[in-house]
This record gives C-alpha cells, structure tokens and sequence, in this order.
C-alpha cells in the first residue's frame, strides 16, 4: 500500500490553507500506517467465525452420518 502524501503549495505563510498549514493538522487523518495490519484482523476474525460455524455446523449427528456413509462408500469401492 503506498503512503499518501499531500503537496504544499509554493506560496503563501504557514497558517493559511494555501501555506501549507493545514497539513500538519491533516497528517494523522491522511496517514494510512497500521491499515494492513487491521485488515490482516479483521480477515483473521471472520476466517475464525466461519471455522467456528463449520464446527457447529459438523457436529451436528445428520452431518456426521452423512460424512461417515461417504468415507465408507469411498473405502468400499469395488467390493
């Protein structure tokens, strides 16, 4: 991800938008530092709530015997 950065006008004095003041009041807002990180958490958050609900979901008895009855029917092909 590439760091924004703004350009300061050539003129003007450093308390006036067009010196360049607004900036420093602008940079902790315009700084993207730390943003790859909260998107690796917020991935890794919904990868754990899907396992999670997987897990739910196969422990269910219906799903259990239905993935029992595969794995039989696959280790029994050509008897």
């Amino acid at each position: 991800m590439q760091h924004t950065t703004i350009r300061e006008p050539l003129t003007g004095d450093s308390s006036t938008p067009a010196g360049g003041g607004w900036r420093r009041r602008l940079a902790p807002v315009l700084d993207d530092r730390g943003s790859a990180t909260a998107e690796y958490a917020i991935a890794t958050m919904a990868a754990v709530g899907f396992a999670g609900l997987l897990v739910v979901i196969l422990r269910g008895d219906e799903v259990r015997s239905a993935l029992a009855d595969i794995i039989h029917r696959a280790l029994t092909v050509g008897s």
